[in-house]
């Protein structure tokens, strides 16, 4: 069970970099510079540039990457679905707040694998500075018209919920999961107020991003 669950959230965090990959690229073409551009692009291209890594664990572990990868791609879709920007600053809190609530479930259930694993998947989150790009931007522009920070602020809620509401589900839908989650003999586990509190952490981590960005949560 703690095979599967390991394969699980890797499948999960590598189709996570391939959709925040296309998502990217798709985003740079409503980059306003040529600067934004190339931004917008090297993080698409960092994303994808963990992939490899994610692969070759699975492929250690005796499983196909491709497979491990299928259970939640519907979900993961789902989420971009629902949350389509239709703008560049929407993008940008995207960027940053969506793939922010996802890494931190993913960091979260990695405190409960073996020490190389979990040091992978927390590589493999790792934004390598790109934050700080979003975060000027995003500033610099509500200081130019502080009514853009309303409708922000309101995006970043959407996001808040629908990123909490594929967690969710996730975790529910695959057993060795929730198996890991709620432990066993060979390792601790999270009764149902701890599942609370870790899902209290990510909220308060989220309104920490917002804050960053001048936005209210």
């Amino acid at each position: 069970m703690y095979r599967d669950a390991v394969i699980d959230l890797l499948g999960a965090v590598a189709y996570g970099e391939i959709s925040a990959f296309e998502r990217l690229a798709e985003d740079a073409r409503m980059a306003p510079s040529l600067e934004d551009k190339v931004a917008i692009a090297t993080m698409a291209s960092a994303e994808f540039g963990k992939v490899d890594a994610l692969h070759t664990r699975i492929r250690e572990l005796g499983a196909d990457p491709f497979a491990a990868m299928a259970p939640f791609r519907d979900a993961i879709d789902l989420f971009h679905e629902h949350t389509a920007p239709s703008d560049w600053f929407e993008s940008l809190i995207k960027a940053y707040v969506g793939d922010g609530l996802a890494d931190d479930f993913y960091r979260e259930i990695a405190a409960y694998l073996d020490p190389d694993t979990r040091d992978l998947v927390v590589a493999s989150l790792d934004d390598e500075g790109h934050a700080a790009f979003v975060v000027a931007r995003v500033r610099a522009a509500i200081s130019a018209d502080p009514r853009l920070g309303g409708r922000l602020a309101l995006w970043g809620r959407r996001l808040m919920g629908e990123a909490l509401t594929q967690a969710q589900r996730v975790a529910a839908e695959r057993d060795a999961l929730s198996a890991l989650l709620a432990g066993g003999v060979d390792r601790p586990g999270l009764d149902l107020a701890a599942i609370g509190r870790m899902f209290t952490r990510i909220t308060e981590r989220h309104a920490a991003r917002m804050a960053e960005l001048g936005l209210a949560s």
